[in-house]
């Protein structure tokens, strides 16, 4: 009994905050081994970003999000919680540019058909010309996908949509972004796959088929959730922290929202990185500052109930149209079966990106309901007379860190800050300010857990940096995940 009584008294109290994928995994690593875990999740909702829920009588997500990874770690996770309840998709995207869809992975005769003859000579008149006389040490997105694809293939294929997506100028978005994103790409390789028709591709922008949940990608962390309460762990919802308790430089809890303070022996945050920092007493001004420099970009989920079964067989487009605001559209009838139930109704989600002053941030729900209904109709995607039952409206705030040039000597400086602090862990897309997928925060999360439990010292920081660390040096897609 004495002996027992000292191994519980001795037993190390790791909090984790969010409930995402980063900070579940986390949580569910440690739980596993016996270490004591706290979650507290600001939202009602388990899954950050990659949570699913129920609408109109079906599942969707928060947008596409498709698991596909070489890496032992991160497919054993999913294999261990999800199991067999799971589904290959059969990858189906396309781009919409000048009224024209264009198949993704590309294929030759689609694009020969789509391009003018003059449109696909200068695009290859361009790239030549780029080979000749690259740009030397490129510094922007624009000056990085120019060098690589020239600069008529940069146009249509990559500047309105980033420039969507990230709220600012081509030009002013770093190159980390193209070279995390794009990376092994190039022209001759696209077209090689235009000419295979995608076959026994390996470049991991063109995978055509990827597994996912039958009840929706968030199933993967409800039951991580789950597992963390069985090995003895507590997941609290609705519990905003304030900041981090700390004595010097040794973090010994948090401080939730309501004035409770939880010990801890260990913090491992994936709130966001400029929150974190300004909850942190006595914070230099230098670092201040660095941290002012960093801003993330908003998501708008436009979910349109929509009339019919069959409206068109992709799982989601890419919008390269300046028409339209929208910059990605999910079909949820093209993923899973299961996702569906009985309803004979398909389920659109429309996406658009803002800050936190643009105007279509606080726009009504009714407003953006009509915008998304009308933007589809001027894409051609829905009949004029298709009857759209019902609308919703969800707003994901600070969604994506914003690779603004010169973004990584304000983020250097931030994380020397916080790597003063014993007993910190930051990670995540919000926590780590890095923009990973799914499969980077899993894994951020469980080497977070290895490094908590002594199994390893792996700098965190590095992951999601150039991308070698999974995937064999293969990026994901091209666009957007």
């Amino acid at each position: 009994m004495f002996t027992n009584a000292v191994q519980f008294m001795s037993k190390k109290k790791v909090v984790v905050i969010g409930a995402g994928p980063a900070g579940l995994s986390a949580a569910y690593a440690l739980a596993k081994e016996g270490v004591e875990v706290e979650v507290f999740e600001a939202s009602p909702y388990i899954g950050g970003m990659s949570r699913s829920f129920d609408l109109w009588n079906q599942r969707v997500d928060l947008g596409p999000h498709r698991f596909f990874s070489t890496d032992p770690t991160v497919n054993g996770f999913f294999a261990e919680l999800v199991e067999q309840d799971y589904t290959v998709v059969n990858r189906l995207t396309r781009i919409y540019y000048g009224n024209k869809f264009f198949f993704y992975p590309l294929k030759l005769g689609n694009v020969i058909r789509n391009l003018r003859f003059t449109t696909i000579v200068r695009v290859l008149f361009d790239y030549m010309v780029q080979r000749i006389r690259p740009i030397k040490n490129p510094k922007s997105f624009d000056e990085w996908v120019t060098n690589r694809f020239g600069k008529k293939l940069y146009s249509i294929f990559f500047k309105n949509y980033t420039e969507k997506l990230w709220g600012i100028d081509a030009s002013d978005i770093d190159v980390d972004w193209a070279a995390q994103r794009i990376k092994t790409l190039s022209l001759f390789g696209a077209i090689k796959n235009a000419m295979v028709g995608g076959r026994n591709n390996k470049h991991k922008t063109l995978v055509d088929q990827f597994h996912y949940p039958k009840s929706g990608t968030g199933t993967l962390y409800e039951r991580a959730a789950q597992k963390v309460q069985e090995f003895g762990g507590k997941v609290h919802l609705s519990q905003p922290v304030k900041r981090l308790v700390v004595e010097g430089k040794n973090v010994k809890g948090i401080e939730l929202v309501d004035g409770t303070i939880v010990n801890a022996d260990e913090v491992i945050s994936t709130m966001p990185m400029t929150k974190l920092v300004a909850g942190l007493d006595e914070c230099p001004i230098d670092v201040k500052k660095a941290t002012d420099a960093l801003f993330f970009r908003n998501t708008i989920l436009v979910y349109l109930n929509c009339n019919s079964q069959e409206l068109f067989e992709d799982n989601w487009i890419y919008v390269h149209s300046a028409d339209v605001k929208l910059g990605r559209i999910t079909n949820f009838r093209n993923w899973c079966p299961s996702l569906n139930g009985d309803e004979n109704s398909t389920i659109l989600c429309l996406e658009y990106w803002a800050f936190d002053n643009d105007e279509i941030w606080s726009a009504d729900d009714k407003v953006l309901g009509d915008l998304g209904s009308k933007e589809l109709k001027t894409l051609g995607l829905i009949d004029d007379n298709l009857e759209i039952l019902d609308t919703a409206v969800v707003r994901v705030p600070k969604c994506y860190p914003v690779y603004q040039t010169g973004y990584q000597k304000h983020l250097k400086v931030v994380e020397s800050y916080l790597d003063t602090y014993n007993g910190l862990t930051v990670i995540g897309r919000y926590g780590a300010f890095k923009y990973n997928n799914q499969d980077h925060s899993i894994l951020m999360g469980i080497l977070a857990a290895k490094n908590s439990l002594g199994h390893s010292s792996t700098n965190l920081w590095e992951i999601n940096t150039d991308s070698e660390y999974q995937e064999e040096g293969k990026i994901k897609d091209v666009l957007i995940q």
